[in-house]
């Protein structure tokens, strides 16, 4: 019976991203930049929404915690884009 040694493995190292150094700042601002950019709250969900996808064999559909469902899709990704749109509706 004949046996083939076994191969070995190929691999290519990726190339190397030159690291850059930036030059520390000599000089302080005179105000901090947080006192020049307005306030604006994070955005997220409107208060009382939650919304996730759930899966139902080959379908998924996105749901709220306000009751809210959207359609089956066969398509998760469009199930996320219908809770995304969900929560971003007024």
């Amino acid at each position: 019976m004949h046996e083939d040694s076994p191969a070995a493995a190929r691999t290519t190292a990726a190339p190397r991203t030159p690291v850059r150094i930036t030059p520390a700042l000599t000089e302080s601002p005179a105000e901090p930049l947080s006192a020049s950019l307005p306030e604006v709250p994070p955005p997220g969900p409107p208060g009382g929404h939650s919304a996730t996808t759930i899966e139902r064999g080959s379908f998924c559909l996105a749901r709220c915690s306000c009751g809210w469902s959207g359609p089956a899709r066969r398509s998760r990704d469009r199930a996320r884009t219908d809770a995304t749109e969900h929560l971003t509706a007024p």
